[in-house]
Parts: C-alpha cells; structure tokens; sequence
C-alpha cells in the first residue's frame, strides 16, 4: 500500500502539540509496518530526523502552508497532483487538512474545533477559512481521528458526521518528563525564578488558553497570601493584545512573572518537574497534553472543568472554572499550601498517566487506517 502523508508541522524545533502528535505517531507507524510505502509531503526541505524508516519517501511541495491562500494552493494543488502522480492509495492528515479534488481515500485527525465555537480565539482570516472547510473535510474523509470522547461527540454534533466514522486515538507523553530531584529543582529556579517555588503554564498565548485570567489569579493570590511565589510562562506570544496586556499592565506582582518564550524539550522537562503545579485553565481544549506531561512529571495539575480536561485529568487534578478569577487563585493557594493535597494529586497522576502513551495513540490511529485499507482491498 502506498500512504502519503502530510507532514508540513514537522519543523525541527518548533513542534506544537498537532507536530509533537504527528511526529511520535508516524515514527510508530512506519517502523511498524515495513510492508507499506509512506510518502511524506513537506512544504519545505525536511529535516533527516524526520524520516524514520527506509521505506519513508519525502517530497517537497509548494508553496509553504501558513496563510490561507497558501493552505489552498498546497492542499488543492500541490497535495491532489502529487497523490496523483505518485499512486498513492490513502493520504493521512494528522492536522485535519485534506485536498477535496482528489478521490483517493482519506484519514483526518481532527483534533478538536475550537475555532467553530469561538469567533476570537484564532486570527479572523484563519477562522473563516477552517470554518468554510472544515466541515468538508470531516465529510469527505473515509474515517476521521480524534484526541478525546469530547472531541469526538463535538465533531459529531456539530458537522453531521455518523458517529461511527469517528476513532478516538488519545494524546501521549514524551519519554522525558520525569520527576526532578532537589538539586535539578534548585538550579531551575535559580535559572527561571529568582531562585524560589514557583507555578508554571504551558502552552501558546493563545486567547483560548486563558493566560488573562491565569496572571489576574496569580496576582490576587500574592496580595491576598503572603507569598513569594512566582509564575513561570512557557510558550510563544501569538496573541499579546487587549485583555491580555492590559492584565499584566496593571499587575501588582508584575515582576513575579518570568516569560521564558519557547524552550527545548530538556529544559521544558526540568521546568515541568521543579514547578509546585502546572496551572492550564483554558477555556477549549480537544486533550490539553500537558496535563499528561505534568503526571508524567510528578507535578499537580490545576486545569479546567470544561470541554476535554476533566476527561483528561480524571480525579487527578483540581478542577476550575476557566472563567472564575477566585476559583483558579483558590486552587492555586491550596495546592501550594495543602502537602496532603498535593502528594494526593501526584500519586493519582501516577495511576492516571498509565492510560495514555504514545504506542497507544499510535496502535490506535494505524487501526483507524487499516478501516480504510481494509475498504480499498474489497
């Protein structure tokens, strides 16, 4: 069988949580089943870790995918000749995007749709060009992979697709979360938080993952409590503007929040593993994974009550209102105070992280596809 796949997130060193997803699943995948051709397709010159096996095939298309025009130029252009010209039996889309001028069967991972529930959490152009085709995609697929239960209902409900055509394949953990001993939590703080406990958030500055109310929280914790603790941000500015800036413009304990920008995986272990909790309040996540890295990490985890997160997180973690400035700073000052609490929530990470890994989501996206295969062999 001859499956290509889009491969366009696979950027060395900028893997986002769709990159980090395709690149763990597909290494599985190809090593997995040398009885298959695997044609990657890149919207610029791939980096050699990125092909895993001998029977990997890397092709460059045009133009590079990240406006939309662009993204209808690569999909409906580049992607549909290529597929045609190279044979191609399946073509898997582990970020959902498909090519609806071609006929050859397809898989998407549709990991989750936020942008169909909120008109502010992507760039306006963005949104509008997911929002017109998306709902194609989940269409036209032959099946469609998902990271959750509630991302698969979602999907569901709000495209019309059947259930049924919907596998939920779940989210790991890279292998290098892992608990940091004192001396490791010593010299990360002293690198990252003038030298003291600190909570951290992971992910983009994205409106969806609710930085604004995180900082308004944090700051009311430190007026209320008597506390040096400090707040470690990790992850790109997207968005930087309205709320946002002018929640940290008028913070108290302004200079108590440390932004680190985007960090390598072995300082983001170190990071994860020496925080007193991880605090991911978003507003709309399909999986949120790094609840999973933070159990992974030994770190209580203060995340959401909506969308997928208590999915996720199971009894695992404390569950806030996203949108409770006092809910997300009570969590804060009890799990920073509360040992019992917080050695609770730890050893129930344990148990928790045993039901997601990365050989999982793998096996269960290649038995998504071999659905597929099965139907063209018949």
């Amino acid at each position: 069988m001859r499956i290509a796949v889009n491969t366009r997130l696979l950027l060395p060193d900028r893997l986002d949580g769709i990159g980090w997803f395709t690149a763990e699943t597909l290494q599985r995948i190809v090593c997995n089943h040398p009885e298959h051709e695997f044609f990657f397709f890149f919207d610029r010159k791939p980096d050699p870790r990125f092909l895993y096996a001998n029977n990997v095939h890397p092709l460059v298309l045009h133009p590079q995918a990240r406006h939309p025009l662009l993204w209808y130029m690569f999909f409906e252009w580049s992607v549909s000749r290529a597929l045609r010209r190279n044979k191609i039996d399946l073509f898997l889309s582990p970020d959902g995007w498909l090519s609806l001028r071609t006929k050859v069967p397809s898989v998407a991972v549709i990991h989750d749709l936020n942008f169909e529930h909120a008109n502010d959490f992507l760039r306006a152009s963005h949104q509008r060009y997911m929002k017109r085709f998306f709902p194609q995609f989940a269409r036209k697929a032959e099946r469609i992979a998902t990271v959750s239960e509630f991302s698969k209902q979602d999907i569901a409900d709000t495209y019309g697709v059947p259930i049924e055509k919907i596998d939920v394949v779940y989210d790991g953990s890279h292998s290098y979360y892992k608990p940091c001993s004192d001396i490791e939590r010593t010299q990360t703080r002293e690198r990252f938080a003038d030298g003291k406990p600190y909570f951290i958030y992971v992910g983009t500055i994205s409106r969806r993952k609710n930085l604004t109310n995180i900082l308004l929280a944090f700051d009311q914790l430190r007026k209320t409590h008597n506390s040096d603790l400090q707040l470690v941000v990790v992850g790109s500015r997207y968005w930087w503007q309205d709320e946002l800036k002018e929640a940290y413009d008028n913070m108290q304990f302004q200079s108590s929040v440390h932004f680190v920008g985007h960090v390598g995986s072995d300082v983001l272990s170190q990071l994860m593993g020496s925080a007193e909790a991880l605090v991911y309040a978003s507003v709309f996540e399909g999986f949120g994974i790094p609840i999973l890295e933070a159990f992974y990490a030994e770190t209580p985890v203060i995340t959401s009550n909506v969308t997928s997160m208590p999915e996720v997180a199971g009894d695992a973690a404390v569950l806030v209102d996203p949108l409770s400035v006092d809910a997300i700073a009570d969590a804060m000052y009890q799990v920073s105070t509360d040992e019992s609490l917080r050695n609770s929530l730890i050893a129930r990470g344990r148990e928790r992280r045993e039901l997601f890994s990365w050989d999982r989501t793998a096996t269960l996206l290649w038995d998504c596809i071999a659905k597929v295969i099965d139907d063209i062999k018949q």
